[in-house]
């Protein structure tokens, strides 16, 4: 198999392993708190990760060592608001509702870039960000204007809409120019580590009132397949793609993960995809798509 057919093949399958973040964790938060399955997952991930991150970690210490800072604050967004926020939210909502609520990530990165760099924002990606955003609303508010009117917001509806930007944040701050020295897989065990360290004081204190320590072979196959499937080879998978075909073209598979991302809810998970979902899907996805799509790469140059 040629390495272009791999990559094709792998980017086919990353949205798959993205999406089981939510499937998996949806059910591995109703035995461990938050906290604690963040800490694990993303520890497993980093133990997984480091061998071959190793020889990049150390040969770009300085600039670690001098982006501490930069590198602990990424670490909370993508480890704690994205990870454990994540966890929390899926105790008060389906994981339909945060996979069409998460896709709205892209337009959100568009918002932040205009933002902290002042990135200019073409009139097309003005109507796909109020696109996503609506179909963010109408997510939360179920299709009815009367939750608006009542304030009667679901909380991990909001929490998921935290996550979204908190990823958008944690992507743009990742961009920075003294960062880029460092490879995206030492980059990615160097944050794993910080973030799965900065969840050690939360998950001490869920230990207080619940079982740290997981007791159960499904609570462990829970915790494996979120540091090897939802972390370790979503990345490998994604990065493949875009060392081989480029981050455009691996960019595309991503609008795979809200149609992937509901199909494994569900199936696996038994819930309802109603129609309020399917309006959200349809804002939201024709939003992002509006916004974000390299429209250049499908028009032929002029002979």
């Amino acid at each position: 198999m040629s390495s272009r057919l791999l990559a094709y093949w792998l980017l086919l399958f990353s949205p798959v392993f993205f999406s089981s973040n939510l499937i998996i964790g949806s059910l591995a938060v109703k035995s461990i708190e938050p906290f604690t399955l963040s800490l694990f997952r993303w520890s497993i991930a980093f133990c997984l990760i480091v061998p071959f991150a190793w020889a990049g970690i150390w040969k770009q210490r300085a600039v670690l060592r001098d982006q501490w800072c930069l590198i602990a604050f990424n670490g909370f967004l993508s480890v704690g608001i994205c990870g454990a926020g994540v966890y929390f939210a899926l105790k008060y909502t389906s994981a339909t509702n945060g996979t069409l609520i998460y896709t709205s990530s892209p337009v959100l990165i568009l918002l932040m870039e205009r933002i902290f760099r002042g990135r200019p924002i073409a009139w097309r990606e003005v109507i796909g960000i109020l696109l996503a955003i609506a179909g963010i609303l109408y997510i939360i508010a179920k299709g009815r204007l009367a939750h608006f009117l009542e304030l009667n917001f679901n909380a991990g509806d909001l929490l998921f809409v935290m996550a979204a930007l908190g990823w958008a944040i944690y992507s743009v701050l990742s961009k920075k120019r003294v960062l880029q020295p460092v490879s995206t897989i030492s980059m990615f065990a160097v944050v794993a580590f910080t973030g799965a360290l900065m969840m050690v004081p939360f998950a001490v204190y869920e230990a207080s009132y619940a079982d740290f320590w997981p007791r159960r072979v499904e609570q462990w196959y829970s915790l494996l397949g979120l540091g090897f499937v939802s972390s370790v080879l979503a990345f490998i998978c994604y990065q493949y793609g875009i060392k081989i075909l480029g981050p455009a073209t691996a960019g595309i598979f991503m609008y795979l993960l809200p149609p992937v991302g509901v199909l494994l809810a569900v199936g696996f998970l038994g819930e309802k995809f109603l129609s309020f979902h399917m309006v959200g899907l349809v804002l939201v996805m024709s939003g992002v798509i509006l916004a974000t799509l390299p429209y250049e790469r499908f028009i032929r140059p002029k002979s």
